[in-house]
């Protein structure tokens, strides 16, 4: 019958779509392994960077026991799950953070005149080869935890997807205001810049309006340490909050940003009679 052609046509769009995407991220990850060497130091000095980035928790957590509850073992897993999000975000998605500058610079022309859907083949046409580093080290810092019960694994698992629906959702929605406000790249640099960092601190160090701002404004709260509390603490009523808050900035991200490409549209249009 006609509801069963229908989802048959839908199943095919999906796995169509799903065959495109494939397609993008093995060309990315082919012109990226062109250069060896530099696609090799890349990874490897992302994998340092955070390294070392985390030899100052253990510094600090060899003079101080805990943080507000926090020990070690959880930073561990703090930076497990948002070097994996992280890490998984910019190598699938790394346009997400150079919209902006692809709509100042009239980039998106090349999208709109495609039979795509615009806003995933933007986001999927470039990947960030040093996230790879990202991703490694994200998979072995939570390895180093010795922990690999299957619920457990499953549970960083969703974690990690949680961070990164929020991640890609958050870098989408603060660029997609350069619909509006024109130049918004160094801005929108700023904000990736600010969530990492927070991302990367307890979530027990703040509270009052901080705390809230680091669920709204700057959710790095949803990236790092709601997450993490899966792991540490799993409740029921944690994990719908981590998916009530991804789930709302995903809505967001696509309503600003389709509502900013019919400003992008009517703009090119004008260009174009003029």
């Amino acid at each position: 019958g006609a509801p069963r052609r229908q989802w048959r046509m839908k199943a095919m769009i999906v796995f169509r779509t799903l065959g495109f995407l494939g397609q993008l991220w093995r060309i990315n990850l082919m012109s990226a392994m062109e250069y060896r060497v530099s696609f090799i130091s890349q990874i490897a000095g992302m994998i340092l960077n955070n390294a070392i980035y985390f030899v100052f928790w253990v510094l600090f957590f060899d003079r101080f026991e805990d943080v507000r509850g926090w020990t070690l073992p959880d930073m561990t897993l703090l930076f497990a799950v948002v070097a994996t999000s992280f890490g998984l975000t910019m190598m699938l998605f790394g346009n997400c953070a150079q919209i902006a500058r692809i709509a100042a610079e009239g980039g998106l022309d090349a999208y709109l005149s495609l039979p795509r859907p615009v806003l995933l083949h933007v986001l999927a046409a470039y990947s960030s080869t040093a996230s790879l580093g990202d991703l490694i080290f994200g998979l072995t810092w939570f390895a180093l935890g010795g922990q690999f019960a299957p619920a457990y694994v499953a549970r960083f698992l969703l974690a990690a997807f949680l961070s990164a629906c929020v991640f890609l959702s958050a870098l989408v929605l603060i660029n997609s205001l350069a619909f509006w406000l024109g130049r918004f790249e160094i801005v929108a640099e700023q904000f990736l810049n600010a969530m990492v960092t927070f991302s990367l601190y307890p979530g027990t160090l703040f509270g009052g309006s901080a705390r809230l701002l680091l669920f709204t404004l700057i959710p790095a709260g949803l990236t790092g340490a709601l997450p993490v509390e899966l792991l540490r603490n799993f409740d029921l009523k944690i994990l719908l909050w981590n998916c009530l808050g991804a789930l709302a900035f995903l809505c967001l991200a696509l309503l600003v940003f389709h509502r900013g490409l019919r400003r992008y549209e009517s703009g090119s249009a004008i260009l174009a009679r003029m």
